[in-house]
């Protein structure tokens, strides 16, 4: 292969994990949320995760080392406190609470409760088609905007003064307006964007002061439908910032698709280097190529490296991406990058100890891909060492191509063989629900939760035991079984309708299933944050997957001979266990899903004939895995509601199907939800205050639905007139006998005290509810 010999070409990180290798942002958050240490250990931990990110990039080799990369919750909330876009109720914590800057931060994301002070956090929502979830901003018409938050400038100078240069990571101020809603009628949130740059100017200047030479403005919301006001809003922002700081090198960085449509806009802004993320779009290089793009000076940074999977990157393909990048325009203008920032892969694959040596050569992490990145530039620049870097990364892929792990010839025949008759229950859903209702009796507006109810200290410790030896399986069985009792008791006592077990011999809701599937490996410190402290540890799927025994049923069928009332059977749905998984990239991502439905329709078979009559099988990701760019929704939503109806479809007409799904938008692909054809549907609808209700009301909706009432993700504990005022509003759209009460999402990660009294509220409520519904009918 020909290299080009040089070395003017930069290598680029867009950005890099935060949690820490062993979780230690999430530790020392927790830790400080519940009062057992100081904000100055706090934001001592942060600084130290901080420091070891820069000079781990900085020893790599890498030439630009991005910063404001970090975050002590999330980079779209703390663009709301440099640019002041803070709620007016949480006004009085700033002027008369005289909050510190990062107890205001942590508010903002999880409510405040306390000190006679009782305030609603932010909405949260998926950024793109991530499990990564973001807070939601909120404007209003005319709203204006100062400097407020100095952070972006603090950890600029402190990179500086441990001598690395620094390119600092900014939200752009496009997708800054564009990620957050607006909460007045009347205006579009795009016309502030007048009001905002004059605080992105000064935001520079403060940068220009320190002497930063490349900034990067993050701009994703380039790979998405814009449009033409959108378009000439983004064309007039860089208008403005380059002119206002001309000596700064602007880097855009649009990332998980194509630029699409809007590449023409993109070429034309005064910026010095565009990004492509050429892992999800390798496509769009040569519509760059063809253009007289070739002819400037402008840079481009070559995203080649997956910044969202944690395989190997086959340095052929990348070489041949930059080759013919280089011999367009030369070598002093690329760059070489991940895809996008590191965010969204573990740390370190040198902390996994106990994975199989054949599956561990095929994969890399955050630091791994770091180094991948200057292995690049080295192959490209014809380097010394490049000749043993290539052969080693080509017997590394030659090794999982033929890997023997990989294949099952059975699993994909019965994947072949599905027909559109294994995806359709036998009768419609009015012929079904009569059967439902007389099968488990309800009251009107029912009461459930979402599966899993708090999983404590004790209960992890007791996993941790579990995996040590120090405690046997009967020991570890029995503590589950007295756990699984108390929930089951305790929601009885609540006057809770349908049941859950609780899920407390579940460690996650993904890796848990994952783990008794062929065709998964895992690992012992994956970990990638999902939303503030919350961080998840996808399964790696490496091979074709099936089930080989039951999973859930001996739990489920334990917990329901502890009630009369009716258990739901607990899975995660095969589209939410693709996407929140690491998937194997050498076949189609709808073949992975079909084989995980499959799996999942033998253990609803195995449910519904150990007796459990309600099963809820998990979405949340639908909506998450929807392509950006809507001209590929088609193909991937006809997919994917059909692995949902293969895992459900096999079910007796009387057997009740649930699903979940939360944080998401669902205006635009309701027909498709619906399409799922489950029994009962439960979202996520209190942070919004029910506003997502409108799409099912809109469309009408026509089986069950149960509108969160209360918030999971803050620890405060919602009042019966709350929930109340809730339940009235989703009665004025959906027809009341097709109304659920639950919460937004799961209990995991809440405390029993507030949980408790948070369901007792809950229950109080549709009684209430119950008793209105009963005289308005009357």
């Amino acid at each position: 292969m020909f290299h080009v010999k040089t070395q003017n070409m930069f290598t680029n990180i867009l950005g890099y994990p935060r949690i820490g290798g062993q979780r230690e942002l999430k530790k020392a958050c927790e830790s400080y949320w519940a009062g057992d240490t100081s904000l100055r250990n706090l934001l001592t931990t942060a600084q130290e995760i901080r420091r070891h990110n820069w000079q781990l990039q900085q020893q790599a080799g890498i030439d630009l080392i991005p910063c404001n990369d970090f975050s002590l919750y999330d980079q779209v909330l703390d663009m709301c406190l440099t640019v002041s876009a803070i709620p007016e109720r949480f006004h009085p914590l700033v002027e008369q609470a005289q909050l510190p800057e990062t107890d205001l931060l942590f508010a903002m994301a999880r409510g405040y409760q306390k000190n006679g002070y009782d305030i609603t956090a932010l909405e949260m929502t998926k950024w793109f088609d991530t499990n990564y979830h973001y807070m939601v901003p909120e404007f209003t018409a005319n709203q204006q905007f100062n400097l407020l938050s100095t952070k972006i400038v603090d950890e600029c100078r402190e990179a500086i003064q441990l001598g690395i240069q620094p390119k600092p990571v900014i939200l752009g101020p496009v997708s800054f307006l564009l990620s957050g809603k607006e909460k007045e009628a009347g205006f579009n949130r795009i016309d502030l964007l007048k009001n905002l740059l004059p605080v992105y100017k000064k935001l520079l200047s403060a940068l220009e002061e320190l002497n930063v030479r490349h900034i990067q403005f993050d701009e994703p919301y380039l790979v998405t439908n814009l449009t033409d006001t959108e378009r000439k809003a983004v064309a007039y922002a860089y208008g403005e910032l380059s002119r206002h700081t001309p000596r700064i090198h602007f880097l855009l960085a649009g990332y998980f698709e194509c630029y699409g449509d809007n590449l023409s806009t993109v070429l034309a802004l005064p910026v010095q280097t565009i990004h492509l993320d050429l892992v999800r779009c390798p496509a769009q290089l040569d519509d760059i190529l063809a253009t007289d793009f070739v002819k400037g000076d402008k840079k481009l940074s070559l995203g080649v490296v997956d910044g969202r999977n944690i395989w190997k990157n086959d340095y052929e393909k990348s070489l041949a991406l930059i080759n013919k990048a280089v011999a367009a325009i030369g070598a002093a203008r690329v760059l070489i990058a991940p895809s996008c920032s590191l965010l969204h892969v573990p740390c370190d694959l040198a902390f996994e100890t106990t994975l199989q040596p054949e599956i561990k050569n095929w994969l890399a992490f955050a630091r791994q891909k770091v180094e991948e990145v200057v292995a690049l530039k080295q192959l490209a620049t014809g380097s010394e060492s490049a000749g043993a870097l290539l052969a080693d990364n080509q017997q590394a892929i030659a090794s999982r191509r033929s890997s023997a792990l990989i294949h099952k010839q059975h699993v994909k025949q019965r994947t072949a063989a599905v027909t559109d008759a294994d995806a359709t229950r036998k009768s419609v859903f009015a012929t079904r629900r009569i059967q439902q209702q007389a099968l488990l009796n309800l009251p009107l507006f029912p009461t459930t939760t979402i599966g899993s109810f708090p999983q404590t200290a004790d209960i992890r410790q007791l996993r941790a035991q579990l995996k040590k030896g120090s405690i046997t399986q009967q020991q570890y069985d029995n503590a589950i079984k007295a756990s699984t009792q108390d929930c089951v008791r305790m929601q009885e006592e609540l006057g809770i309708d349908v049941l859950v077990h609780g899920e407390f011999e579940r460690n996650d809701m993904v890796e848990y299933f994952g783990e008794q599937l062929e065709g998964y490996v895992f690992t012992k410190n994956g970990w990638v944050q999902s939303y503030g402290s919350r961080c998840v540890k996808p399964p790696v799927v490496f091979g074709d997957v099936e089930r080989k025994a039951p999973m859930t049923v001996e739990w489920t069928r334990y917990a329901q001979s502890l009630t009369s009332k009716p258990m739901k059977g607990m899975l995660t749905g095969p589209v939410t266990i693709l996407q929140w998984s690491f998937v194997r990239d050498d076949q189609p991502r709808e073949t992975t899903a079909m084989q995980i439905a499959l799996a999942i329709r033998d253990e609803v078979c195995d449910l519904e004939e150990a007796g459990i009559k309600v099963i809820q099988i998990d979405e949340p990701a639908i909506r998450e895995g929807l392509p950006l760019r809507k001209e590929n929704w088609s193909a991937y939503l006809q997919w994917a509601v059909k692995a949902f109806k293969v895992a459900s479809c096999s079910v007796e007409d009387s057997t009740q199907i649930h699903t979940h799904m939360c944080y998401s938008e669902f205006n635009d692909i309701i027909d498709s939800i619906a399409a799922l054809d489950a029994d009962v549907i439960t979202i996520e609808t209190s942070r919004s205050q029910m506003e997502l209700l409108d799409a099912f009301a809109d469309f009408k909706y026509p089986n069950e639905i149960g509108p969160g009432v209360y918030d999971i993700h803050s620890p405060r504990v919602p009042t019966v007139d709350e929930i109340a005022h809730l339940l009235e509003k989703a009665a004025a759209v959906i027809p009341v006998e097709h109304l659920w009460v639950n919460p937004d999402c799961g209990l995991k990660t809440r405390k029993w005290p507030e949980t408790r009294q948070a369901l007792e509220h809950m229950v109080q409520a549709a009684a209430a509810a119950r008793v209105k519904a009963g005289v308005e009918i009357v």
